[in-house]
């Protein structure tokens, strides 16, 4: 009777467990129905001038086909047909950023892409919008001899003081992708003027670039930033994969001025409280050296 016993609780642990899989392959199966049926809707009502393809010809069926869309996603076109069939194919996020780019998707409609491939929806780093509190550039304002400016978790300046434009540039004449710290020191020919040590303040940018922005690794905007400045410089390319990190607390600097001369600072940055990630980034004038005098002399020489 033991024996009995035994053998009908191994089956139905083992039936338990059968249900079990039955149960979750029905769901799979609902979720890649779902993401099938949901890519297919978002396809159909792309028109092919949309995606940057020409719009003449006829066509059987309204939006773009099955191969444009593989081929502006830069997949395999077997690969994303098996996902229009609904098959249970494993899709990583690289796949559906590239799906949501060419399929127009808003952030609803990627957040559900997402979940749906379930793929967790990577973590954003979050750009700055508008205007700072006045307060902060206010302070900003009274630093007169210590070029200084706001920038947001992505290194984009949106608050700056004069002293700051004297040194770094007219930041009211830039566009926002000139305004970004980190691609304005690999791009622009005058920063490489004005840092006497160029090479080692720019590779130290780029571990403190690295080393605050670890967290949102795999988010959209900073891979292509990314990508975008590895072509665009190849010191960025030949350092970026080194994967150096460093401390973002306090840099000097000396610069060269082409108006002041040699100036060096002392430069610090502080959080900026209940702002979404503001950094306050200070350059103060070294003690011991002429350069707060020089600066007195260029910001007040400056219209």
């Amino acid at each position: 009777m033991s024996e009995y016993i035994m053998v009908t609780g191994a089956n139905i642990y083992g039936y338990k467990n059968y249900l079990y899989w039955i149960i979750t392959m029905e769901k799979e199966n609902l979720r890649c129905k779902e993401l099938s049926d949901f890519l297919k809707t978002r396809r159909a009502r792309i028109l092919p001038s949309q995606a940057g393809l020409p719009s003449a010809g006829r066509r059987r069926t309204p939006g773009l086909r099955r191969e444009e869309v593989s081929q502006l996603a830069g997949i395999g076109l077997t690969w994303y047909t098996w996902l229009e069939q609904g098959r249970p194919i494993h899709v990583s996020s690289s796949v559906i950023e590239s799906l949501s780019r060419v399929l127009l998707l808003d952030r609803q409609e990627r957040e559900h892409l997402y979940m749906l491939a379930n793929q967790p929806l990577p973590v954003e780093i979050p750009g700055y919008e508008g205007t700072v509190n006045p307060i902060y550039q206010h302070v900003l304002d009274n630093l007169a001899l210590c070029p200084s400016f706001i920038a947001d978790p992505r290194w984009n300046v949106v608050a700056w003081n004069k002293a700051a434009c004297v040194i770094f540039g007219d930041f009211t004449r830039m566009n926002a992708r000139q305004r970004n710290i980190v691609w304005a020191m690999f791009t622009d020919p005058y920063f490489r003027q004005l840092y006497t040590d160029w090479y080692h303040n720019a590779r130290s940018l780029v571990g403190r670039f690295r080393s605050s922005c670890g967290k949102y690794i795999d988010d959209p905007w900073l891979v292509q930033f990314i990508d975008e400045l590895k072509t665009a410089s190849p010191e960025f390319n030949q350092w970026w994969i080194l994967h150096d990190i460093q401390d973002d607390s306090g840099v000097y600097k000396e610069l060269r001025h082409p108006a002041g001369g040699i100036l060096n600072f002392e430069s610090t940055n502080y959080i900026v409280p209940d702002s979404g990630g503001l950094r306050l980034f200070v350059h103060v004038p070294a003690p011991g050296t002429t350069t707060a005098e020089n600066m007195r002399r260029l910001v007040e020489n400056t219209v």
